[in-house]
């Protein structure tokens, strides 16, 4: 019975169309489908890193372990010490010399270890630092050392992987193939999240060191298994006395051109912009607008819907010979009214309009991330695939971190400064911390509109013949 089905399963299969098929039509001759589910399985990894150093560990060690959370926040933001690095990074793999022929495989082999290292050290790391006394220098160490090779690992896996994945696809396929693996990132964010929940469900130190030391493991097995026999070894590309240009030769072509230059400009201004209210959405619907738990907990559905409503469109439009400039500008200028809507909500009490804003701001970061990550895409045709995605990489990971951080800090320092009456007497509500936040950000797409203004051509055709937008464009 079971051949049986099996057999009918997979002539149902064969029946279907592309069409129906999710990222069927991302396989290519040089990369087919089986290939490029294996290879994804790298990105499957990352986001399980990245779930349970940015919220897993947070809750355990403010919760259950008493960590003060200046020391949470420190500790969490040390990997954004190497994300400017991944840049360097790609240039590197792009001239890696070696004599058995790879330039990729070594750096997702490093990354491999550098994580398997960091998780391995990590639970042991966190006990000791709860109960340490106020002289923990070597503890502090420790522990950031550990998060530190997690988030180094993560980059350069994560840096390296697109490249091999650029390098394999073909140039047709090549979009569809990015965007799939930045769809199994977010896969593996979600089922990482739910995996863990689970397990710490029943919280012990001795839970706490299985879970961390299985996902340990876990990255082992599956970004092994992502790089078994994908790259082709090739020796005229990594033989010992091949030329190797500097890294700031290499950086200084790339940056050299205006168009790339604005667009990195546009895509770091941007990206803080639409980052900034990632923690502070819910908390402002339940202080502010008094939704409950369930209510804000809606808002996450409705940002990330809005996000995929612009996908669909700029899928299309896209595929219509759109310029991604174009795009990313209109994004911009949609997240414009979208925090005026949010700032709006507050003083007006409509939670109906705090709603629309918070789905226009998924619609407009979709189409600014869509139509910029699109636009970037071009870089590695006239650059070295990895040092484009590095750039590409730093830019996106750097502003992202930092914003939300920011975002944070400039929320509570102004809210304590309006509850002590120091902004006026008119400044002295709750919502005040997160107006100031939001119009920041407003300010910030201006300046990302300023930056990518030129880019955009009044002529259609932006993007390439064949060069199709897939579900893999959305980044994560």
């Amino acid at each position: 019975m079971t051949t049986r089905g099996a057999r009918l399963f997979s002539l149902v299969l064969n029946r279907l169309g592309p069409g129906w098929l999710p990222f069927a039509d991302a396989a290519s001759a040089t990369l087919p489908l089986g290939r490029l589910l294996r290879l994804s399985l790298f990105q499957f990894s990352v986001g399980m890193a990245l779930v349970l150093l940015n919220g897993t560990l947070n809750r355990v060690m403010i919760v259950e372990l008493s960590v003060p959370a200046w020391l949470v926040a420190t500790m969490v933001s040390v990997p954004l010490l190497i994300a400017p690095l991944r840049a360097l990074i790609g240039h590197r793999s792009d001239s890696y010399r070696s004599v058995l022929g790879w330039r990729r495989v070594p750096f997702l082999g490093l990354g491999t270890m550098l994580q398997y290292a960091g998780l391995g050290m990590m639970p042991f790391a966190l006990l000791v630092l709860s109960e340490a006394g106020e002289s923990t220098a070597v503890v502090y160490a420790l522990s950031g050392l550990a998060f530190l090779l997690v988030g180094s690992g993560l980059h350069i896996t994560q840096t390296a992987g697109l490249a091999l994945a650029t390098d394999l696809a073909s140039e047709a396929s090549r979009p569809r193939v990015v965007a799939f693996l930045y769809v199994m990132l977010l896969l593996g964010m979600v089922l990482s999240a739910l995996a863990f929940g689970s397990a710490l469900a029943d919280f012990s130190q001795l839970r706490l060191i299985q879970v961390i030391q299985s996902a340990a493991v876990v990255t082992l097995v599956l970004n092994v298994v992502a790089l078994w026999k994908q790259e082709v070894r090739r020796p005229e590309l990594t033989a010992p006395d091949r030329p190797r240009r500097p890294f700031r030769e290499a950086w200084g072509e790339l940056v050299a051109d205006r168009t790339a230059r604005r667009l990195l400009l546009a895509l770091g201004l941007g990206t803080a912009a639409f980052s900034m209210q990632d923690i502070l959405l819910e908390p402002y619907g339940g202080e502010v607008l008094a939704l409950n738990v369930g209510q804000t907990t809606l808002l996450t559905a409705l940002l990330a819907g809005g996000s995929l409503l612009a996908f669909l469109i700029a899928s299309k439009r896209l595929s219509q010979g759109e310029d991604p400039h174009r795009l990313a500008a209109f994004g911009a200028v949609l997240g414009v009214f979208a925090f005026a809507l949010v700032v709006f909500s507050g003083p007006l009490a409509m939670p109906g309009l705090f709603r629309l804003g918070t789905v226009l701001i998924g619609v407009g970061g979709g189409f600014f991330a869509i139509g910029t990550l699109t636009a970037a895409m071009a870089l590695a045709e006239h650059s070295d695939s990895g040092l484009a995605l590095g750039a590409w990489g730093a830019v996106q990971a750097t502003a992202m971190g930092l914003a939300v951080g920011a975002g944070g800090a400039l929320r509570d320092g102004f809210a304590s400064l309006a509850e002590a009456g120091a902004l006026g007497p008119a400044l002295t509500e709750p919502a005040v911390g997160y107006s100031i936040v939001y119009h920041l950000e407003i300010a910030l797409l201006f300046a990302a509109l300023a930056a990518i203004g030129p880019l955009v051509r009044h002529a259609r055709g932006g993007t390439p013949s064949g060069t199709r937008l897939g579900l893999a464009e959305f980044p994560g």
